[in-house]
């Protein structure tokens, strides 16, 4: 199908002006621009003197770092999940699905199985969560309405393989053995 004359605009270019055409000034302002950012980041200062929030891990490690305007070091961080217990020891979550609908990134898969329990109608028999895939929003832990999953200020967990960051029911429950006595976010 033609396109029709009418149809077509032609546009031309505004000439340059003086300044425009002589454009050294602008690329030593970028050099400069260059160079500052360069200089700030081997001298750790940026410009106005604002230190930078280098950390060298892992000789740093971020629960060392002091508190910062409430910033990046304060109780605002989270890391790796982990399913509570109640009371009996039990795993507290009661596979109501909330987590897993509230989650943007759908990296929660729970099954249930009704509960041998008075307390409950249900149980996950099987609860994964995958932590390479999870964005650490915090969505399953607001859409809890039994608190029974949590983020953890840990964050050093390390996999060699995608298999091993796939968390299920029985390593979330070991996070929570291993972080009972750390305040949860």
């Amino acid at each position: 199908m033609p396109i029709d004359e009418a149809d077509i605009i032609n546009v031309d270019q505004p000439p340059l002006n003086a300044a425009e055409s002589f454009y050294l000034p602008e690329v030593f302002k970028g050099l400069g621009t260059t160079a500052k950012h360069m200089l700030g980041s081997v001298g750790k200062w940026a410009g106005g003197g604002k230190k930078l929030k280098t950390m060298e891990y892992p000789e740093e490690r971020r629960e060392n770092m002091p508190l910062e305007d409430g910033g990046l070091y304060a109780g605002n961080f989270r890391g790796v999940h982990r399913l509570n217990r109640d009371e009996d020891g039990r795993v507290r979550c009661v596979a109501c699905m909330m987590c897993a609908t509230a989650c943007p990134a759908d990296c929660i898969h729970i099954e249930g199985k009704e509960s041998p329990w008075d307390d409950r109608e249900k149980y996950p028999i099987k609860f994964d969560l995958d932590e390479l895939r999870c964005i650490y929003c915090g969505m399953c832990e607001e859409a809890c309405p039994v608190d029974a999953i949590e983020l953890t200020p840990m964050y050093d967990v390390v996999g060699m393989s995608r298999q091993e960051m796939i968390f299920d029911k029985e390593k979330l429950l070991s996070i929570y053995d291993a972080t009972i006595d750390q305040k949860p976010m």
